[in-house]
């Protein structure tokens, strides 16, 4: 089972090592909305459809146990202040 949403461009399931070395298997999202709250473009009803659907979904497949949204690297800006 793939997880698919319309506001989700891709996803993922990763394997991440905690600090004790135990293995983590974390739904990686990666979507076009605005993820920071402060920005004027943020839609908070757009982004919480979507981690409902990704909490769904981890429920579900029992293949992961976190997910994280994020945006294409290529659209990440380096902060200049």
């Amino acid at each position: 089972m793939t997880f698919s949403h319309p506001l989700a461009s891709g996803a993922r399931i990763f394997a991440a090592h905690d600090c004790d070395g135990n293995k983590h298997h974390v739904l990686a999202l990666v979507t076009t909305l605005e993820l920071d709250p402060e920005h004027h473009n943020y839609k908070k009803p757009f982004v919480e459809k979507l981690c409902a659907a990704a909490r769904k979904y981890l429920a579900d497949s029992g293949k992961a146990t976190a997910f994280v949204l994020m945006n294409k690297p290529s659209d990440w800006q380096a902060d200049r202040t």
